[in-house]
């Protein structure tokens, strides 16, 4: 275990600390501690954070509920920097999202997503409950069975429903994709197939446009 007292903060006495969702590594935000905040992090084992724009330390959640509940702290190589692990209470960004990283800069994948379809995700997902990747999210989902599956729709579902009602296109497609992503897995744990759901589309549409005729006839 490494001693506090050799990380490194800087010149004005900070460190950069990378918070991380300790479920699924996914990266939510990026703040700054000095030696105070840090100390009441360890305290509290909530993160707390200093403002260099307030000038102030700030306890994260304390005014919005959504505290992050500390389950780590790493430092790298250097020790001049921190990646914080948590179990956040709600979203990590001011503006509501899930993680103050949504705006793409730029994609080695576009090329790919272009090639992507439903079954290939769908294949890939069997793949993933058969195999049992290490390290791997969809692993861990499968692993942790259907109600921890359920609770990640739930979740994603809300999360559709705050990013439309904010009138924010992007940060809804984004998760529209993570809602049909958990319920693919969904589909995958239940033994559910995209035909299965093509097929129940389908005979909506015949019964929809056979009481279309009936009115026509009337």
């Amino acid at each position: 275990m490494m001693n506090k007292n050799e990380l490194k903060f800087d010149e004005k006495g900070l460190i950069p600390a990378i918070v991380t969702d300790a479920d699924t590594g996914e990266v939510l935000t990026l703040a700054y501690m000095n030696r105070e905040s840090l100390e009441i992090t360890l305290e509290k084992k909530l993160t707390c954070f200093y403002s260099r724009s307030r000038d102030c330390l700030w306890l994260k959640g304390e005014t919005s509920g959504n505290y992050q509940h500390v389950v780590s702290i790493t430092a790298d190589c250097d020790a001049d920097a921190l990646v914080v692990r948590v179990k956040p209470d709600g979203p990590a960004c001011h503006t509501g999202t899930r993680s103050c990283f949504t705006k793409e800069v730029f994609s080695a994948e576009d090329e790919e997503a272009e090639s992507f379809s439903l079954d290939a995700l769908y294949a890939l997902l069997v793949g993933r409950k058969a195999e049992k990747k290490e390290g791997s999210y969809t692993t861990y989902l499968f692993e942790k069975g259907l109600d921890k599956i359920l609770k990640k729709v739930g979740e994603e579902c809300t999360e559709v429903i705050i990013g439309a009602k904010n009138d924010d296109r992007a940060e809804t497609v984004y998760e529209i994709a993570d809602l049909l992503y958990h319920v693919m897995v969904l589909m995958v744990e239940m033994g559910i197939t995209n035909a299965d759901i093509l097929k129940e589309l389908a005979s909506r549409h015949v019964i929809d446009h056979k009481v279309k005729q009936e009115k026509m006839t009337k």
